[in-house]
């Protein structure tokens, strides 16, 4: 058949030569001939192959002979046929997935091959192939249905920016995504990027007028501090948007979606967790201007505490609604959870502690046996609360040593606790006289020490001396002294201690003696 048409062609070709024009229309209807032969022995596959190859290429006459154009007049068939074919790569890079091997092993007898769905509306259109001409070697080409629906779908799901660029740039570079697409999604970025801070700084602004009429300063530091999370969800709506303009791919749109939403819900955990510790300042600050210390310390420790418990809730939350954007994410953990028990024990034994602290950490700031700044003796060691958190606390020791103890252990072993419902505490201090010491005496020397130290380190409430043991030798006195917290009472301790014991000095009478008396009535001798 090529042989005659080349032959038809050339005849009149031998008795005159031909012009250019005539040159030029031998050798497309011979391109177009050798086409055709071509196609009666492709399978449908290898027809969906050859048709986006010859499309990549820019050789749209080619792949407009693969289109079923016989609805069109005859006239128009070389131009729309390659505009359609155009448009119909762009549908069927962007919109389908198909496997040739599949469409290879395609039912011999059937005249009609479907190679996908698109969606149109609430309609989805095939795209399908069908069989022309009779014998052993038919020829496959796009239906006439489809070629139809090449437009509306276009006008759905096509761009008109990507009919206005060169070829160079509309096919395939890398990935799903052809050269202008990438081109165009560096330049969606930079563009997101300073529309996002534009918009923020004078969003910003205006929120930053209206809080000036406010007395608190709260909202001023959560307009500063909300600038960041406000400008990265204008930036991800942004890019959402800008993929769907540059017609992404379906495949390539899922993957962006869920990152995008991935991000969105980090950046609201974000502006949560700002909200939280605002909160948390204000709390802690409101708190510090009460006079009464024993409630500012019992707030600034429900405070931390439940800070802590909002922040890790906020985050595991957060971090499950991120996981749960990614299918394969999910699916993997809810197939490892439901495959394997014993998995599921181990991990419940695993939380068992965390939880126990979790729980731990929630009754103490709600029962407060321990507060932050708290004196306490636990583990044999002497402190101050300097710290709670969910899992364990801080104790500041008194040579500035820090001893951490797990928070379980403040409810399930004893502790004391010098300043539970009062930092008010009392002191002694004991030393060993003579019996010929004058008491009375010991009682105004312990007024006139601590009278200089009223509202230093003496509260001015109690102080007095008392006689509290006997032994052969000597008798106990018990100086007894009160001050504000622990710290002041230990250095009022010693400070009494020292004065005493110089005190003692001084008196004739008042230090120790060990007595003896001599045989045969010898009088007593004391040393």
């Amino acid at each position: 058949m090529l042989g005659l048409l080349v032959l038809m062609q050339s005849g009149p070709a031998l008795a005159q030569r031909p012009t250019p024009d005539e040159a030029r229309a031998f050798e497309d209807a011979t391109l177009l001939a050798l086409a055709a032969e071509q196609a009666q022995k492709q399978s449908p596959g290898e027809v969906l192959t050859n048709f986006l190859e010859a499309a990549h290429a820019g050789d749209f006459e080619t792949a407009a002979s693969m289109l079923a154009l016989e609805h069109l007049p005859q006239g128009e068939r070389a131009d729309e046929g390659a505009r359609l074919a155009r448009r119909l790569m762009f549908l069927l890079d962007q919109q389908l997935t198909f496997d040739p091997q599949v469409l290879a092993r395609h039912d011999p007898k059937a005249a009609v091959v479907v190679v996908g769905e698109l969606p149109l509306g609430r309609v989805q259109v095939p795209v399908e192939l069908i069989r022309q001409g009779a014998g052993q070697s038919p020829m496959w080409k796009f239906s006439a249905r489809t070629v139809r629906s090449i437009d509306p779908l276009f006008a759905q799901h096509g761009s008109t920016v990507w009919e206005l660029l060169p070829q160079v740039l509309v096919s395939r570079s890398f990935w799903v995504l052809g050269a202008w697409q990438w081109l165009g999604a560096v330049l969606l970025l930079a563009l997101a990027y300073g529309l996002a801070r534009l918009v923020t700084a004078l969003l910003s602004r205006v929120f930053a007028r209206v809080a000036r009429f406010t007395a608190t300063e709260l909202d001023d530091q959560l307009v500063l501090l909300m600038r960041r999370p406000a400008r990265a969800l204008l930036f991800l709506m942004t890019v959402s948007l800008g993929t769907r303009g540059l017609a992404f791919p379906a495949d390539a749109q899922s993957i962006v979606d869920d990152v995008v939403r991935s991000a969105v819900v980090a950046s609201l955990v974000w502006a949560v967790l700002i909200v939280s510790k605002l909160v948390a300042q204000a709390l802690e600050a409101r708190a510090s201007r009460d006079r009464d210390e024993t409630s500012t310390r019992a707030v600034k420790t429900q405070v931390a505490v439940l800070h802590r418990v909002v922040d890790a809730v906020v985050l595991v939350v957060g971090g499950a609604l991120v996981l749960l954007q990614f299918p394969g994410v999910r699916h993997i953990g809810m197939s490892m959870l439901a495959s394997a028990g014993v998995l599921g024990v181990v991990v419940g034994l695993a939380a068992q502690r965390s939880i126990s602290n979790l729980l731990a950490g929630i009754q103490i700031s709600l029962t407060q046996p321990i507060r932050i700044g708290d004196t306490v003796i636990v583990e044999k060691e002497w402190g101050w609360i300097e710290e709670i958190t969910l899992t364990y606390v801080v104790v500041k020791v008194w040579d500035l040593r820090r001893l951490v103890v797990p928070i379980a252990t403040f409810l399930e072993k004893p502790f004391q606790n010098w300043s539970r419902s009062s930092t008010e505490i009392l002191g002694t201090v004991e030393v060993y006289a003579d019996y010929r010491v004058d008491v009375d005496a010991a009682r105004q020397e312990l007024a006139r020490i601590v009278e200089p130290q009223r509202d230093k380190l003496w509260n001015g409430r109690v102080q007095g001396v008392q006689v509290t043991g006997l032994s052969e030798r000597t008798l106990t006195l018990r100086a007894l002294v009160s001050s504000a917290d622990a710290g002041k009472n230990w250095d009022l301790r010693c400070l009494v201690r020292e004065q005493l014991v110089a005190w003692l000095k001084q008196q004739p009478d008042a230090l120790p003696r060990v007595r003896t008396e001599g045989m045969g009535g010898a009088p007593a001798v004391e040393s």
